[in-house]
């Protein structure tokens, strides 16, 4: 080898020992990520603890944390088998768990720039010189080239680190997004299949309801023809009759309507869906949902994870903004085979070479990079604000469907003994009516009280249900909960059609 080579080469290697070494100490530029605090109350209100000023604390979320087949505890059979379709085939679960696979793409997209690019260009050209050479005038050249191309860009100051770190924390995003739309599905799907009970539950009160009316209407009309009764009385349970027939009929509409959206949940088209109507609404009280600790639910509930996860995506975007004040080198290198004819192709001869290293510094920007730093810090500041705001929320929903179950129960009590009088004040309605003593209004009056109460006291047992199942949705759905996933976990290959499962990404 020639010296001036051997002494270009010694030059290269010096250098590249050198940019090694700037790599082995090489920092990230970033600020370091602190998880941000959240008040936690010691106790909740409605549970009859004192209502104590809250602590910071902070979380630990657990993003993909299994939310369990929690609405088996509702012991409806039939829900059961609505939400194992659901978890099958609803479409809005299907669509953030591809946003999931998206997300963990992006992450071995970022690593990706750990590595150097290598690229081949091969080509055959024919080219023709100008006559300005003034040689080879009039003949034609074919070139063969088979060039190697490589470069590298050392992440020296940790812009490739704070990108994967972004990246991860997005993937993390999007798996407690998928949870927390997961559970969003259960718990509006097991809402409206009691709001549809609870349209059957009055669906057989009027019917009910509508029998007597007609009983009534028969001993109206024999009173009428025996003498005792009138016309007036006959007109009167007539006119009841049917308005309340017209609102049994219209009960109609609004099952419908709960059948559909349960039908869009399940993932089936509303024309080929049904559910019977044979099922009850459930009368007594819901089961007992175990609650915890007020500090438990910044590790059970997806969305709060979600802006946590958030914040600290947040915290990398303003590292990777501060790199931009450091130069960036580039290290090239080229090799391969050019000849004017095939048969030299491959000999040594025909080798080419090039390598070198490069540096590009932006020297004036007019603030540029400092906005974009700022930019980020802003942004930063938002997803704290925004995580606070959910842990706040999620207690404030804990604590609406406390107080709604506590007072629902005490309602519940009071709207059945409103029954029991309306039904007593309708019996003797009745009693002074055939006794020729009151007119036939009265009984009209006491009908109406009694059916409104009766009417009431359904929509009262299903606020209830919906409450226990708005109380389960509040504190996260399931109890068993698990860490959020590695970035190892996360960055790994997924096989074509692999399922997503229900405890994070597939």
């Amino acid at each position: 080898m020639p010296r001036r080579i051997k002494g270009t080469v010694s030059r290269l290697a010096v250098a590249s020992l050198g940019i090694a070494a700037a790599m082995l100490t090489a920092c990230s530029i970033g600020p370091k990520y602190t998880k941000p605090s959240s008040p936690v109350p010691l106790a909740y209100k409605e549970l009859g603890a004192p209502n104590l000023e809250g602590s910071w604390k902070p979380a630990q979320p657990r993003d993909d944390a299994s939310r369990g087949k929690w609405w088996e505890r509702l012991n409806e059979p039939a829900l059961n088998r609505l939400e194992d379709q659901l978890n099958v085939s609803n479409q809005t679960i299907a669509a953030a768990a591809a946003n999931v696979l998206a997300a963990r793409a992006m992450i071995r997209e970022a690593r990706a720039q750990y590595f150097p690019t290598i690229t081949a260009n091969p080509a055959i050209t024919n080219s023709r010189l100008s006559t300005a050479f003034g040689q080879s005038i009039g003949k034609t050249f074919t070139t063969y080239a088979l060039p190697l191309e490589a470069s590298w860009e050392p992440d020296l100051w940790g812009r490739v680190r704070n990108t994967v770190k972004a990246n991860t924390f997005a993937a993390q995003v999007s798996v407690a997004d998928l949870e927390n739309v997961r559970l969003s599905a259960q718990s509006d799907l097991a809402a409206d299949y009691y709001q549809l009970r609870a349209q059957d539950a009055l669906k057989r009160l009027f019917d009910s309801t509508v029998g007597a009316y007609q009983e009534q209407l028969e001993l109206t009309r024999d009173l009428y023809k025996s003498g005792i009764g009138n016309d007036e009385a006959v007109a009167q349970a007539e006119s009841q009759l049917k308005a309340t027939l017209a609102q049994d009929t219209n009960l109609g509409v609004l099952r419908a309507q709960y059948e559909h959206a349960i039908a869009l949940l399940v993932g089936q088209p509303a024309s080929t869906f049904s559910l019977s109507a044979e099922v009850e609404v459930p009368t007594t009280a819901p089961p007992p949902i175990p609650v915890g600790l007020p500090s438990d639910l910044l590790e059970r509930r997806p969305d709060i994870a979600a802006a946590e996860r958030a914040v600290a995506q947040a915290n990398a975007q303003i590292g990777i903004a501060k790199t931009a004040f450091f130069p960036t080198i580039t290290l090239s290198a080229s090799a391969g085979l050019e000849s004017l004819s095939p048969a030299s192709w491959f000999e040594w001869p025909s080798r080419i070479w090039s390598v070198g290293p490069g540096l590009a510094q932006t020297i004036f920007d007019a603030g540029s990079r400092r906005g974009t730093v700022q930019q980020f810090q802003a942004t930063y500041d938002q997803t704290v604000a925004t995580y606070r705001e959910t842990v706040l929320t999620a207690f404030q929903q804990v604590e609406d469907n406390l107080a709604a179950l506590r007072i629902l129960a005490q309602v519940i009590d009071q709207q059945e003994e409103a029954i029991e009088s309306a039904d007593r004040s309708l019996r003797d309605a009745n009693t002074r009516y055939k006794a020729g003593l009151d007119p036939y209004l009265n009984v009209i009056t006491a009908q109406i009280i009694l059916l409104n109460d009766q009417q009431t006291a359904v929509n009262f047992r299903m606020q209830r249900m919906v409450a226990s199942v708005q109380l389960i949705k509040a504190l996260g759905g399931g109890w068993d909960a698990s860490q959020i996933p590695s970035p190892k976990d996360l960055g790994t290959k997924v096989p074509d059609g692999a399922p997503v499962g229900s405890g994070g990404a597939r």
